[in-house]
Order: C-alpha cells, then sequence, then structure tokens
C-alpha cells in the first residue's frame, strides 16, 4: 500500500469513527425496547425524517451503479430511471406519508410493515404478517448483498486487495453497526450520510466538469459517441469475445444506436413505483414525531432527490470524455466515480469523497438488515411462534437474524462480477409488486380485504420472479423491467379477489373512516 492509499485509508476510518460513535451514543437509548431499537419511538423529526430516508432509499447504486449506467451506454437509461425515482418519491410523500403515519397509530401502533398489513386487516391467523415478513427477508437479503458488492468494489479498486476480503470486511463493519445501535443511530447517521453524499456528489462534479474543460466540452464530446446524449437512443459499446469493449487507436468502439422507444421509457420510469412498497422510507414516514410535520421532509427529500440524482447521471457522461478506456465491461464502469475521485483530489481529501461511497453503503444496509431482522424476530418468532416472548427475547432474536442475513448476503455477493444497478433493480422490483400496490390499496380503498391482500402480495412477488427469470428472455416487448408488469398484475388481483370474496368487517371499515377524516 503506498502513501496515497494510506492517506486515503486514514479519512475513511475517521469517518468510520464517527459513524461507530454515533452508533455508540445512541445505543443505551435502542436497547431500552424493541419500539425504540425499531422505530425509535416516533421521535423523528423533518430533517432526520427526509435526508435519512432518501440516503438509506439510494444506497452505493447512487453513487457506483448510476454514474456507471451513464458511463456504460449514454444518457437515456439512466436519465428516465432517475426522472421515474424523481417522480415516485414526490408522489409517495405527497399521498402515503401522512395516511400512512395516521393508519400505523390506529392499527394498534404497528411499529413494522407486516404489522401494520395484519394490524389493519384486523387477522387472527396472522397469514399476511408471515408472508409479508418472509417477502420481506427474502428481498432485502439480496438488496443487502448489493451493498457489501459496493464494499468490496470500492475497497478493492483504492487498495488493490481482493475483492472477496474487502467485501467480507465490509460486510462485518455494518452487522457490527447495526447490531449496536438500531433504528435511532441508523436515522441518524443516515442523516450525517445523505449530507456526505450530496457533497461528494457535487465535489466531484464541480471538478471532473472542470477538468473536462466545462459543461459544454463535456456536451460536446458526448455528442460524438453514437446515441450518447439521445432521450430515445441508447449507446451500443462494441464487445470482443471477452466482453471487453472494443478498442482503436485509443477510442472505444460503439455500434450503431440502438432504438430506445415508449416501451423502454416507460421500464424506467416505473422503477418509480418502486417506492410506495420500499419498507426502509415507508418506516421513515411511521417513525416522524407529527405528521404535520411531513410537508417540510417532503420538500427537504425532494431537493436533495432531484440534485443528487442529477449530478450522478452527469459524473457519468463526463468520466466518459476524461476516461473513456479506463473501465471496459459493465461492471469495471460502476467505479468511474472512484476513478474521478482519485485522479481530482488529493489522496487525503479523495479518501473523504470516498467515505461518500462507504456512507451511501453503510446508510441502507444498516436499515435494510434492521428491517429484514425485525420481521423476524417481532413478526415471525414474537408474533407466530412464541406470542408470549419478552422483549429481551425479541432483541436477542433479531441479533442472531442479522448474523444469519449478513452471511446469506455474503454469499449472494461473492461473484466480484456482480452489477450493483442489476441487483438493486431486481429487489427494487420485488418490493416494488409485492408491497406497492397493497401499501396503496390499504390506505385508499375501504373494500380492500384480506384475501385481496394476500393476492396481492403473492401475485406480485411471484411475477417479478416469473418475469425475470422466464418471460423476460423472449425478448422484444417482454424485456420490459419486471416491476411494471408485476405491479398491475398485483394490482388487478387485489381488485378481483376483493370483490369476489366477503367485504371488510364493520370495524375495519371504520378504522378507515377514522383515518381517511383524521379522527384517529
Amino acid at each position: 500500500m503506498n502513501g496515497n492509499s494510506i492517506q486515503i485509508l486514514i479519512a475513511m476510518v475517521i469517518y468510520m469513527a464517527v459513524v461507530i460513535v454515533i452508533g455508540v451514543l445512541y445505543a443505551r437509548r435502542a436497547n431500552k425496547n424493541s419500539e425504540e431499537y425499531f422505530l425509535g419511538g416516533r421521535s423523528l423529526g423533518p430533517w432526520v425524517t427526509a435526508m435519512s430516508a432518501e440516503a438509506s432509499d439510494m444506497s452505493g447504486w447512487l453513487l457506483m451503479g448510476l454514474p456507471g449506467v451513464a458511463y456504460w451506454c449514454g444518457l437515456a437509461d439512466a436519465f428516465w430511471t432517475a426522472f421515474g425515482l424523481a417522480i415516485g418519491t414526490y408522489v409517495n410523500w405527497l399521498i402515503v406519508s401522512k395516511r400512512l403515519r395516521r393508519y400505523s397509530v390506529r392499527a394498534n401502533n404497528a411499529i413494522t410493515l407486516p404489522e401494520f398489513f395484519s394490524n389493519r386487516f384486523r387477522e387472527k391467523k396472522k397469514t399476511i404478517l408471515l408472508l409479508a415478513a418472509i417477502f420481506i427477508l427474502i428481498f432485502f437479503t439480496v438488496y443487502a448483498a448489493s451493498c457489501f458488492v459496493t464494499c468490496g468494489k470500492l475497497f478493492s479498486t483504492l487498495f488493490n486487495t481482493p475483492y472477496v476480503s474487502m467485501m467480507i470486511l465490509g460486510a462485518v463493519f455494518v452487522l457490527l453497526y447495526t447490531l449496536l445501535g438500531g433504528f435511532l443511530a441508523e436515522s441518524a447517521s443516515d442523516f450525517m450520510q445523505a449530507i456526505v453524499m450530496i457533497v461528494a456528489l457535487a465535489v466531484i462534479v464541480i471538478l471532473g466538469t472542470a477538468k473536462a474543460g466545462g459543461i459544454g466540452q463535456v456536451i460536446e464530446n458526448a455528442r460524438k459517441i453514437p446515441g450518447f446524449l439521445e432521450f430515445f437512443g441508447l449507446a451500443n459499446p462494441v464487445l470482443d469475445e471477452n466482453s471487453l469493449q472494443v478498442i482503436e487507436a485509443g477510442v472505444p468502439k460503439f455500434g450503431e444506436v440502438s432504438d430506445y422507444g415508449l416501451l423502454s421509457v416507460c421500464s424506467m420510469l416505473a422503477w418509480g413505483l418502486g417506492y410506495f412498497g420500499m419498507p426502509q422510507v415507508l418506516l421513515r414516514f411511521m417513525a416522524i414525531r407529527k405528521e404535520e410535520e411531513l410537508k417540510r421532509s417532503r420538500r427537504i427529500a425532494m431537493v436533495w432527490v432531484v440534485v443528487s440524482l442529477g449530478v450522478a447521471v452527469f459524473i457519468g457522461i463526463a468520466g466518459r470524455q476524461l476516461y473513456p478506456v479506463a473501465h471496459l465491461t459493465k461492471s469495471s464502469a460502476e467505479n468511474i466515480f472512484i476513478t474521478l475521485a482519485t485522479n481530482s483530489l488529493p489522496p487525503i481529501l479523495a479518501g473523504f469523497v470516498m467515505a461518500g461511497i462507504l456512507a451511501a453503503t453503510i446508510s441502507s444496509s444498516d436499515s435494510y438488515l434492521l428491517i429484514a431482522a425485525s420481521a423476524f424476530s417481532k413478526n415471525i418468532f414474537q408474533g407466530i411462534f412464541k406470542k408470549d416472548a419478552t422483549d429481551k427475547q425479541v432483541m436477542i432474536t433479531s441479533r442472531i437474524t442479522l448474523m444469519v442475513l449478513a452471511i446469506i448476503g455474503v454469499l449472494i455477493a461473492l461473484d466480484k462480477d456482480s452489477v450493483i444497478f442489476q441487483i438493486v433493480s431486481f429487489a427494487w422490483a420485488g418490493f416494488g409488486a409485492t408491497f406497492g400496490p397493497l401499501v396503496l390499496f390499504s390506505l385508499f380503498w375501504k373494500r380492500t380485504n384480506k384475501p385481496g391482500a394476500i393476492a396481492g402480495m403473492v401475485s406480485g412477488a411471484g411475477m417479478v420472479f416469473l418475469w425475470k427469470l422466464v418471460i423476460s428472455k423472449l425478448g422484444g416487448a417482454f424485456a420490459i423491467y419486471e416491476l411494471l408488469p408485476a405491479f398491475l398484475f398485483s394490482s388487478l388481483c387485489i381488485v378481483v379477489v376483493s370483490l369476489l370474496t366477503k367485504a371488510p368487517s364493520k370495524e375495519i371499515e371504520e378504522d378507515f373512516e377514522a383515518v381517511r377524516t383524521g379522527n384517529v
């Protein structure tokens, strides 16, 4: 390890030490009881609610995955994905946040998403609770794996060390931190990490743009690549037999522009639908101290999201001009942020910027692991198998679950050629289709009943797997992002099954009306 690498490491260690201090400060309160550990006692302020929701949502793919997509194939995929996410963020904060905060209190003070669904439908046999918890365990384990891949790529690229050992080291750090502090520590550190992430993005985009000769020069050079700056066309890197982009006379080779029609646009815009089913975001709505503060949180969140997504896409565009042959595979392209940082800043400052990637990874993976652990310990262990379990037993079970999930996530992340964007897209589709339609219908359609809720979850999750693994292989129109057809199919199943089965009880309808009118 050379002198530059040591300086980068020192800066990142300082950052990690600050994160650990936050965990220690909140550890005593977090361990008071399970409500404090899993939901922070519904005490989040508007700034922490907004920033922690977005930081835990965006993860390492914001600094690596999204710039990597823009670097590899140009503007279209990255732009329409970002645009869909921005719309989804706004609508989710606008129509879901307040009613979910109110309804979760009415639903016997539910502190997890599966518990909210179960209490919302007043179920005695905990079928919804069990299914929701299982799906959370499945998709959040995949999500956590994407964060571990980010850690592995970051450290192995920076310090020229083996990917697997660095990935495991990152996973161990995230696990220890999550075990320590719980939801409040996670939310407080996420607030700090959201600031670190957007500062890191701003610094790199400013320096990268200046180094490239200004915005005009970046755009002019990007136009020379066929399809690179088109909204309805996609750049097409030419690959050799080893899946490396072909270089001719020191210039990366691109083929004919791929068509990017309305179906492709809708496919990427569908990312916005995922927000309605994201537990890590929905929990922030439930945890804010006053529902009146959600309006301010929405404004803060939207500014952060629009700025960070726009800057991340532009970094990928500028990176292709500055370092056109630095990354010759789709997986390697996700390191363009690291390349820009290490070549544009003194090592010690680059280390603090690299902490932005670490911040994104920690802020997401601790959320994923904590919510998944709560799904098992609170909803399955205490909710179904041992209803008389003490708070201490729930907490112990949660910590054991955290370790098991982390191990599974590490096993999924062992492949060093994993593409962060692709892993995230599958987990995002899973949550969006499994819980998104059910959240909306539960909050806004009084006729939704328990059979409809079960049908919606199962059909949504099942269609994500079926479309991704089977139907999409047919190509053409069937290659659309699996979230869109799965979301629509889940919604259809909720409506049809609810109408064909018994209407909700009078008590359930009274709950709905009380929430709708604000008389909770």
